[in-house]
């Protein structure tokens, strides 16, 4: 899962750019060394979408907000379908929640601080990936206090990891993470 929501770029920094080429650096390590595996892309910003890995280097940031809750359930209906033993969702982030869509189809919004609603439906999305085997490990590419929380309470309902990490020492951390599950998997 791979964040395209606008604060991947704001404040002078680019987050987008270093998430973008660590996750062809995923595709490109998964097809010459472990071909029997799969990488799917998933981009979410206002809404979740899976992209074709052919397009993974056309990606580009936009809409402003960040649907976590749909990136999830969207991940792990793909991951479902598959006939794979270890399902797992690497997430590349820099913020919270800030976006969910509603049962019409509608998404709502609020980019102020944490949303309750919001983050209520991100925990129960977060919940049925664990529910379902499904591990979420994530890579957060921000400190704010609040956002560590944030990150910290998924990977506590997942059982899944939390990295903070910085654009600099991403792909260190990704690549680590996938060879130690490869071997755990193995060994």
């Amino acid at each position: 899962m791979l964040d395209i929501s606008h604060s991947m770029v704001l404040y002078g920094e680019d987050r987008f750019t270093p998430a973008k080429r660590v996750a062809l650096a995923l595709s490109h390590l998964i097809r010459t060394q472990f071909p029997g595996d799969t990488l799917r892309v998933v981009t979410f910003g206002d809404r979740a979408q899976e992209i074709p890995l052919s397009q993974l280097a056309k990606a580009q940031v936009g809409p402003f907000h960040t649907n976590t809750a749909e990136g999830f359930e969207l991940a792990r209906r793909i991951l479902m379908a598959q006939k794979q033993d270890m399902r797992q969702i690497i997430m590349i982030t820099d913020g919270k929640p800030s976006a969910v869509t509603l049962p019409d189809g509608r998404v709502y919004t609020n980019s102020g601080g944490l949303d309750a609603f919001i983050l209520r439906r991100t925990f129960q999305e977060t919940a049925a990936c664990r529910k379902a085997g499904v591990l979420i490990n994530t890579f957060m590419l921000a400190r704010d206090p609040y956002l560590v929380q944030f990150v910290k309470k998924v990977s506590e309902i997942a059982r899944g990891k939390a990295y903070f990490t910085s654009t600099m020492t991403l792909g260190q951390y990704i690549m680590m993470d996938f060879m130690k599950q490869k071997r755990k998997r193995v060994g």
